[in-house]
């Protein structure tokens, strides 16, 4: 049974080889024209079509994981996220103000004009 699933598994690998240096005489374009994604050849080792989505999923929990295991990009991370957090914030706050001075200047027009 092994033996079965490294022949597969073989066989596989030797189509993707194939695939990403363009050979058996596919150009390694989609049908709609579009290159394969980065992910695109990996799929061919997994027996469903929703492959693509999973492998982007697995490395995107992938680099997830490894930022959330080291402490010193965690903190840089969380520190730029506050600072962008504030400076959002700071920039809400003077819109507010603008717009509570355009307010006020024009109920003093319309006290004014009445």
């Amino acid at each position: 049974m092994a033996a079965k699933k490294n022949k597969k598994f073989k066989k596989a690998m030797r189509r993707l080889e194939r695939r990403m240096k363009g050979g058996n005489g596919q150009n390694n374009v989609r049908g709609n024209g579009q290159t394969p994604g980065v992910l695109g050849g990996l799929s061919q080792l997994l027996p469903s079509r929703r492959s693509e989505q999973f492998l982007l999923g697995a490395t995107i929990g992938a680099a997830a994981a490894y930022v959330l295991a080291d402490d010193e990009l965690r903190g840089k991370l969380i520190k730029s996220g506050i600072k962008l957090y504030s400076s959002l914030m700071g920039g809400f706050e003077e819109m507010k103000e603008q717009v509570a001075d355009i307010q006020a200047e024009v109920q003093a027009e319309q006290n004014g004009a009445a």
